[in-house]
């Protein structure tokens, strides 16, 4: 597993050794300046020892409002992939590379903005510390910024993605797009595109069982 910094001290070591202990910790993270304008932290939901944890990017508006992780437009096309190669997302956890939403503001709309490396690096402790307790058999990055948080370098996802790899003992990587990725294209090849997606999700069923 990539590691950034061994901080003991770092909050999310500190935390307990519980997902909802880490989630009241990162509540109050001020490791990077995303938390001014956003409207709180978003962290991980799902089983507690999920044995498959899918990480996005970063909260979009809705996820800032509500609290919870991929439940804008992205998620909902998340959950129907996932439901297309049945994989329940009850059964799953999911959460995101950075924790707080970075936009900027266009009259009255909040513009999703894409997060730097040292965005990135600040949020990594509590990724790994996730991952730590969750101890899932699959990852799985959602798009460029969750690569680079998991890999701790920039790695291009068109020749990537698609493939099992060792990441940690007993976990395997799975790299793919972010599901928002095909909420930008347009017509039949969003329609191609969603079919690839969902092609690599099915290296992940197996880890179900």
């Amino acid at each position: 597993m990539k590691t950034y910094t061994d901080d003991a001290s770092h909050p999310a070591e500190q935390a307990g050794n519980s997902i909802e202990a880490l989630r009241k910790a990162a509540a109050a993270c001020r490791a990077c300046p995303l938390w001014q304008n956003a409207t709180q932290t978003v962290f991980g939901e799902g089983p507690s020892h999920a044995p498959i944890m899918l990480v996005g990017e970063q909260p979009g508006d809705r996820e800032d409002i509500t609290g919870r992780p991929f439940v804008g437009p992205a998620g909902q096309l998340l959950e129907r992939a996932l439901a297309a190669v049945d994989i329940p997302r009850e059964d799953v956890y999911v959460t995101n590379a950075v924790k707080h939403f970075k936009f900027e503001a266009r009259g009255k709309r909040r513009m999703h903005k894409k997060p730097v490396d040292s965005e990135i690096i600040a949020c990594y402790d509590w990724l790994k510390r996730e991952i730590e307790l969750l101890t899932p058999r699959l990852v799985v990055a959602l798009g460029a910024t969750a690569a680079r948080s998991l890999l701790g370098r920039a790695t291009p996802i068109t020749i990537n993605r698609g493939k099992l790899r060792d990441y940690a003992t007993g976990i395997s990587l799975l790299i793919t797009i972010h599901p928002s990725f095909l909420l930008r294209m347009p017509g039949r090849d969003k329609d191609d595109e969603y079919e690839r997606f969902v092609d690599d999700l099915k290296l992940a069923k197996p880890f179900l069982r």
